[in-house]
């Protein structure tokens, strides 16, 4: 995982309708429920299946704070998927996505103008399109240095382009050292 995918699951975590289960044995037994076995959920949280069982029947409530935080991240990862469909979906058809970011950007442009890159504060709403590309993007399982091309080139076109309206010789734009990112759609 990159920097732009914990943005999206965060973006689609803020739209929760419900909260995920609480307890470690209900967290457990979602995660059963929606892997199929035991086994299959320890693979995913880096235990044996007989710790996934102790923790299912509550005979174990403590696990250390690396599992906890694993158990709650695949518990989310999976909690109201219909939810997430649905506000992507809106994202990539009609609002677009909102990305504030610090990040260091480099520019190729025209000679005489300034190509040195430098961290800067942004926030741009990016159009509905950018919004499709991306969770095309992270659906198909692109690498973090993919997503990162989309959205620079949605700040390309909306933020140092003006849509056209300014700096039209800039033909790339690249962000290279992110401090950090948010996506909220």
């Amino acid at each position: 995982m990159g920097d732009i995918d914990d943005a999206l699951q965060r973006a689609d975590q803020e739209h929760f309708t419900k909260q995920p289960p609480k307890s470690l044995q209900a967290r457990v037994n979602f995660l059963i429920k929606h892997l199929g076995t035991a086994k299959a959920v320890a693979q995913e949280i880096g235990v044996t299946a007989d710790s996934v069982n102790r923790y299912r029947r509550g005979t174990r409530k403590h696990p250390p704070k690396d599992i906890a935080a694993r158990i709650d991240a695949a518990v989310r990862a999976r909690w109201q998927p219909q939810v997430r469909k649905r506000r992507r979906n809106q994202a990539a058809t009609t609002t677009g996505i909102t990305v504030e970011t610090r990040a260091r950007f480099g520019y190729t442009a025209a000679i005489g103008t300034t190509d040195d890159g430098r961290f800067r504060r942004l926030t741009v709403h990016l159009p509905p399109p950018y919004a499709r590309r991306l969770f095309d993007a992270d659906t198909q399982g692109a690498t973090d240095q993919q997503m990162r091309q989309i959205i620079a080139e949605g700040l390309k076109e909306t933020y140092f382009q003006n849509a056209g309206t300014r700096a039209t010789d800039l033909s790339e734009v690249e962000i290279n050292d992110i401090d950090y990112i948010d996506v909220e759609f």
